[in-house]
Order: structure tokens, then sequence, then C-alpha cells
């Protein structure tokens, strides 16, 4: 199946994309293009698309993440309730196809921050050894990772000194397999 492109006729229609927050000045010569009756705001350039939003994640039928960028500062331009309203670009070519069925998605675990997140197999992170899930299966995983990232409950009866390396090992096997993690949790016994 070819991979489709997309540009701003349609990068709002079923996409997953990964947006990198810009400082606010970045838009300050730019036309605004559209605004969404969420009052969310884009502008269109060659390469890409800003977006001045204060909602991210779920986008009506779009999954789009916002990476933060803690040296963004405010600016002369007008941002309205600007302590939630960020901007992010997003080049073209970022924008990947989405749905809920196919296994599109696989997961990656930081460690240091104790957080973990999906990406698109389109993206250049993926190798082919990562599992690929649903959208359903990637949000349940996610939701029991982020568990065991904040509870310490799960580990009382395992045989393993470090929690925070049995917590790796256990959360590495639920990545990178499709062992549950009963299955998983089993083996530390």
């Amino acid at each position: 199946m070819p991979i489709k492109t997309y540009n701003k006729t349609n990068f709002h229609k079923y996409t997953f994309c990964i947006f990198k927050e810009v400082d606010f000045d970045s838009i300050k010569d730019l036309k605004l293009n559209f605004k969404s009756k969420s009052g969310s705001c884009y502008y269109f350039v060659e390469n890409g698309v800003y977006r001045l939003s204060n909602h991210w994640s779920r986008v009506a039928n779009c999954k789009w993440r916002l990476v933060s960028n803690s040296v963004v500062t405010l600016s002369a331009v007008e941002v309205p309730n600007s302590n939630r309203t960020k901007l992010g670009y997003a080049n073209w070519v970022d924008f990947y196809h989405d749905n809920d069925v196919d296994k599109i998605y696989f997961l990656e675990a930081n460690y240091e921050s104790k957080s973990v997140n999906f990406y698109h197999k389109q993206s250049s992170n993926y190798t082919s050894d990562k599992v690929l899930r649903s959208s359903s299966e990637t949000t349940k995983l996610i939701k029991q990772i982020r568990t065991l990232f904040e509870e310490t409950a799960w580990a009382k009866y395992l045989n393993k000194d470090n929690i925070d390396v049995l917590r790796q090992e256990i959360i590495e096997e639920m990545i990178s397999t499709n062992q549950s993690f009963q299955e998983i949790r089993r083996r530390f016994l």
C-alpha cells in the first residue's frame, strides 16, 4: 500500500502527528488560514503547519501530540489563555494515517521520567523488532505501564531486591512482546 502524503487540505483527516512546541514569534508574520470551532488556529506554510491551541492529544478524529520545549517564551503575539495555549509546528511529512483497527503503534518507555509514549510505525524511530498494536491495545498497555511506574504493590511478592530494575525488565517485556503483565510477572515469583 503506498504511503499517503498530507497537505493543508487533508492533514486533519484521521492522522497521527507529533508537533514540536515553538516560540509564539514563529507566527507573528503569518496569516491565519483556518480557525476551528474549538478555537484552534492553523497557519499553513509550504513545508507544514503551525497549530495554536489549548488542547492536544485526541483532536477530532486525529491523535496529535505536542512535544514540549521548556525554553518557549511569550512574545508580542496575542495568545488567549496563554498558560494553557501552546504553539506547535509539524512538517507535512510528519502526518501519518491513523485508524483504530490496524496495528500501527509501538511504545517506548523513558525510565528517567517514568513515562511511556506511543509512536506510529511510519516514524523514523520504528524498527522491525518493535511490537505493533492497535489503538485500543496501545491505550490499554500505556495505562498498565503507567500503573507500574506509579505504584509498587504489584511487586510485593516478587523475588527482586531492586524494584527499579525489576520495573524496567517487566516494562521492556511488555513493550517488546505480546505477553500480558501477569504472564511476565509469574516468571519473577
